[in-house]
């Protein structure tokens, strides 16, 4: 059964193929070079001799530049050539990778991770956008899908390489090889074909919007804001753990930086792309029969998390903790796609790329750009175990917010036909 107002697939052409796999590309790397970082934060840390307070704060500080920028970025996405804004942020975030490897002390890592940021604002506000003018409504859960899972597999490639590399041959070493790729992809982004906005909405033409119009539609539409709501909570769980569980692995179960990097890497790299291919097909399948399905989809993948992944901080044999995590990231992931595609679809096409930075102005700075600072307080406080356990509980509150919203998403994309 297909939900009202939802028109037959069209066929899709070759050009978007290419500029999702191009993109997706970049976004692997965008995601390695966030998380190498964590992968060997002992490391950092033991170089500097900084508190797991301050070490949070060095994991946030991207992200708060990354979502104070990501509005600016999205303003000029909705008015200026994307491709280009994704090459120069992919460039920008890599130069700023490497100089993170020269970085003589600790202030100078801090800016230099602080650059990261400003790159991969340019390309996180322009990118889902950029694809839903390629892909129509029915099938951009399953694309955006292909797109983020690049998320579980870069996020495990910078965890494996900031173990392995950093342990080996030092913590430089690490942040240089991974600094190295997105230079290279961002000037392959310059030869994309670039659609017109709205392409796969029909053939209206759309002058970009202004700033005040732009706010008044976003805080106007259910769908937008409960989608932030769900998506801040998740963001807020997903990058404690992202931050703080490779280095809770080592100190609270004895588990080697480099073979607990190797090993969590290897657990989020499957269950990760997994969860996020699964949670993309069934949020539109669900988007199909009903059209708060997505909600549906993401909500529940994250109530189903929550368990699994409270028992992956909790047990102490190996041998039911790794299964405990295997399965919390795999629902994890779920809300990934489909809370994307929710995105790009309730907001009108003149004003995508602005809403994906709202969108990430909110949820970076009341979501991951603070977990880890107040996982690592609570840490100092007391200890690490706890400040991973009370970060699982906002799982929980992320899956409920989105099971509620669903009747409100319904009605919303249901008016506008």
């Amino acid at each position: 059964m297909q939900a009202a107002g939802l028109p037959a697939a069209v066929p899709v052409a070759r050009s978007a193929w290419i500029a999702l796999a191009v993109f997706t590309l970049i976004n692997l790397v965008n995601y390695l070079d966030r998380y190498v970082l964590a992968g060997m934060l002992p490391l950092v840390q033991a170089h500097f001799g900084r508190t797991d307070a301050q070490m949070g704060i060095l994991s946030s500080s991207f992200l708060v530049v990354y979502a104070v920028v990501s509005p600016f970025t999205g303003f000029l996405g909705d008015r200026a050539s994307r491709k280009h804004i994704v090459a120069a942020g992919a460039i920008l975030w890599s130069a700023a990778t490497v100089w993170s490897g020269f970085a003589r002390t600790f202030d100078e890592l801090l800016l230099a991770r602080s650059f990261i940021g400003i790159g991969e604002a340019g390309y996180a506000a322009v990118a889902p956008g950029f694809l839903a003018d390629l892909f129509e409504e029915k099938r951009r859960g399953r694309i955006l899908a292909l797109f983020y899972a690049a998320l579980p597999v870069g996020s495990a490639l910078g965890f494996t390489l900031g173990g392995v590399v950093g342990t080996a041959y030092g913590w430089r070493t690490a942040f240089l090889v991974a600094g190295l790729p997105g230079a290279l992809l961002g000037v392959g982004a310059l030869f994309l074909r670039e659609p017109a906005r709205g392409a796969a909405d029909g053939p209206a033409r759309f002058s970009p919007a202004k700033i005040g119009a732009i706010l008044k539609t976003l805080a106007a539409s259910p769908g937008f804001r409960i989608n932030t709501a769900g998506y801040t909570a998740a963001t807020f769980a997903m990058g404690g753990l992202a931050a703080w569980w490779p280095t809770f692995l080592e100190r609270e179960r004895g588990v080697p930086l480099d073979r607990g990097g190797f090993l969590f890497g290897a657990v989020l790299v499957v269950a990760g792309f997994l969860g996020t291919l699964c949670g993309g097909w069934l949020g539109d399948r669900l988007h199909a029969r009903d059209r708060g399905g997505h909600f549906v989809a993401a909500g529940w993948g994250l109530v189903a998390a929550f368990p699994f992944a409270a028992a992956g901080v909790l047990l102490q044999d190996p041998a039911l903790y790794w299964p405990a995590i295997f399965v919390a990231l795999f629902f994890l992931f779920f809300n990934t796609a489909p809370l994307n595609a929710v995105l790009v679809s309730v907001a009108p096409p003149s004003m995508r790329a602005s809403a994906v930075a709202i969108n990430v102005l909110v949820i970076h700075l009341l979501g991951d750009a603070i977990s880890p600072w107040l996982m690592g307080l609570v840490s100092d406080a007391s200890h690490l175990g706890l400040a991973v356990l009370l970060d699982c509980g906002m799982i929980l509150v992320a899956g409920v917010i989105l099971l509620l919203g669903r009747g409100a998403l319904r009605r919303e994309l249901g008016l506008r036909g």
